[in-house]
Parts: structure tokens; C-alpha cells; sequence
């Protein structure tokens, strides 16, 4: 009984977690370039003893989310006809500078500041290869698949694409992501389309179904909980006005 009531406590553990996820990756389902969680489950304990213990195989029976990793899946590309829309064909992300620092997102919808700094929809820089902020001179831009851009046909910059493994990577935000300490890599199996933007790689319907199934399980969880509490209850309340 005992081990009953760990199972569920830990099960309604995951999923109370799981379900923030859940609801944040739905919200987030119309958001330009972002890039949707999922949840990871480890064991508590680890090594080459885990496997030879009483205590360690039976605590690592139980699953315990082990946290959120982004799915680097590709999000739909939409045309949107404008020059300075970027979306990536394919893993990397676009350097950008913040307040912060440097930031990576898959957000192309940038723009040309008066002084002709190539901008986010934010206001953050977006930065070549060398990260440094890119400038582009009056004219009809062309961007190219491996991010060169041209103005009436005189290269002006190039977009630095860098690429990631999905731990690297923290959110900040809601399309913004900082680097846990990982030397970036730059993204040559990728490429950039003009005129068109990323979509978020969460489908609605998707979002949707899975919300639901992880409240559902959490319901459950605390069903159980709730059964084996009253278990314990009664023969506390029946055996100890005995002794």
C-alpha cells in the first residue's frame, strides 16, 4: 500500500508539471518562431549501484519529470511578401543582441531601423556571423539561402544562422532563448527563405489534445491519492483507540 501511494504522489507530480508545459506550448501555438517543450522523465537515482540497491530500483520504479526540452521540430513557413521576413528551412537560429545579451530566436519577422541597423519587431539588433549588428543601405533588398543580403545588388551583410542541441538552449520569453554556456555552431545544413516567416511548431488541435489528457491523468493521480489517504485514515482511527 505504501508503494501505492509513492506511484501516485509521483505521477501526480509529473503531471502537475507537465501540465504547466502543456498550457504554456498551447498559448504559445500562434507565436512567431516558437519552439514548443517536452517533457523528459529520469530516475531519482543514478550510478552503477542504482541497479544493485533495494532502495534505488524500487525509487527509480516511480517516473520523475527530469524537466523541459525545446522539440526543435520545423514549424510551418508562411509567405508573407515582405523583404525583410526570414524564415529557417531546418535547424539554427538567428543571433540577435538584447538588453540582456546575445539572444537566439527563429523569429524573422525583422525590420530596418532610420539608421538602417537591421532590427527584431523588439527593437534588437540582428547580428552576422561575426556577431556584430548588420546595416543596410537604402534600396530593394535580396536575401539569400545562406543568409547574404543584398541591397539593388551590392552584398551589405550576411544573417548569422548558428545552430544547437535542444539542451543548450533555455526560453526566455516566448521566441527567445539563451545559451547555457554551449560554443555555437554554425548552421550549415539549414537555409533561409525570403518573404516568408516560421510558424510555432505546436499544432492547435495537437496542444489542444494533450492539455487535456494531462489534466485528465492528473485527475486521476489525485483520485488515487485521495483513495490510499483514506486507506491509511482507517485503520488509524480504528486500531489506535485500542492501544
Amino acid at each position: 500500500m505504501g508503494s501505492g501511494f509513492y506511484a501516485a504522489y509521483s505521477g501526480l507530480l509529473a503531471r502537475t508539471e507537465a501540465l504547466d508545459s502543456a498550457a504554456s506550448n498551447l498559448a504559445n501555438s500562434s507565436t512567431t518562431g516558437f519552439r514548443a517543450e517536452r517533457e523528459y522523465f529520469k530516475g531519482i537515482v543514478t550510478g552503477l549501484e542504482s541497479s544493485e540497491s533495494q532502495l534505488g530500483s524500487t525509487v527509480n520504479n516511480y517516473g520523475v519529470l527530469g524537466g523541459n526540452r525545446l522539440d526543435f521540430g520545423q514549424g510551418a513557413l508562411s509567405s508573407t511578401g515582405n523583404a525583410l521576413d526570414v524564415g529557417i528551412q531546418g535547424s539554427g537560429f538567428f543571433s540577435i543582441q538584447t538588453s540582456n545579451g546575445v539572444r537566439y530566436t527563429r523569429d524573422g519577422s525583422f525590420q530596418r531601423r532610420n539608421d538602417g541597423t537591421l532590427e527584431t519587431q523588439g527593437g534588437d539588433d540582428v547580428l552576422n556571423l561575426l556577431g556584430k549588428a548588420i546595416l543596410l543601405p537604402v534600396g530593394d533588398v535580396t536575401v539569400g539561402r545562406d543568409g547574404a543580403i543584398s541591397v539593388d545588388g551590392s552584398i551589405a551583410g550576411q544573417i548569422g544562422l548558428f545552430d544547437f542541441q535542444p539542451q543548450d538552449l533555455s526560453p526566455e520569453g516566448t521566441n527567445k532563448y539563451r545559451n547555457l554556456g554551449s560554443i555555437p555552431r554554425l548552421a550549415t545544413e539549414s537555409n533561409i527563405r525570403q518573404h516568408y516567416l516560421e510558424s510555432s511548431n505546436q499544432d492547435v488541435i495537437q496542444g489542444s489534445v494533450q492539455l487535456l489528457l494531462v489534466q485528465r491523468q492528473a485527475e486521476m493521480m489525485q483520485k488515487a491519492l485521495t483513495i490510499f489517504q483514506g486507506s491509511f485514515d482507517k485503520p488509524a482511527t480504528e486500531d489506535l483507540p485500542k492501544v
